[in-house]
């Protein structure tokens, strides 16, 4: 989606798991079970409270960084594991049941990245938003999205996998009803 040479991809780190076995049946060498214990409980307080200010605090509990102004909807899920992979600028939304993933578990390597929500960005409703993504300032994603790739600052996408949108909610290249 961006014209920038890199990719979420070219962000993550590469953890081998111990004789190449499918890395989720070592997630305890991967982070400490008292951390994602821990991590668990605050995240479960962080999608069920209502207010804004608690789940902003409980954030940076986790070790987040969330900027002034940040509304974190109902049901929303912050990576469990690494939620200290998360930035959420100023002003952002993430809606109701989004999901923001810093981890993959994959059969012989587990994966880490930094998410990036930018300043006064939208993520919609169930959206999953991968890790090593980059969603630039003002930019929105459609509900039930996945988000594979950065998106741009201002740019709306939309879809599995998430990809621009034109003007008006069209995407690019359909024609336009004008009457």
């Amino acid at each position: 989606m961006s014209d920038d040479p890199s990719s979420r991809h070219d962000r993550i780190r590469h953890h081998p798991t111990p004789g190449g076995a499918n890395s989720l049946g070592h997630w305890t060498s991967a982070r400490h079970p008292l951390r994602v214990a821990f991590n668990y409980i605050v995240v479960w307080l962080i999608r069920i409270s209502p207010s804004l200010k608690l789940k902003r605090w409980l954030m940076r509990r986790l070790g987040m960084t969330v900027e002034r102004g940040v509304s974190w909807g109902l049901e929303a899920t912050p990576d469990v594991f690494w939620p200290d992979l998360i930035t959420v600028e100023a002003d952002a939304i993430v809606g109701y049941d989004a999901t923001i993933l810093c981890h993959e578990f994959l059969q012989e390597e587990y994966r880490t990245g930094e998410v990036v929500i930018g300043e006064k960005a939208m993520i919609g409703a169930g959206a999953i938003v991968l890790p090593g993504v980059e969603i630039g300032a003002g930019a929105s994603v459609a509900a039930n999205s996945l988000v594979t790739r950065d998106v741009p600052p201002g740019a709306t996408v939309a879809g599995v996998p998430a990809e621009p949108m034109g003007s008006a909610g069209v995407k690019s290249g359909e024609p336009v009803d004008e009457e």
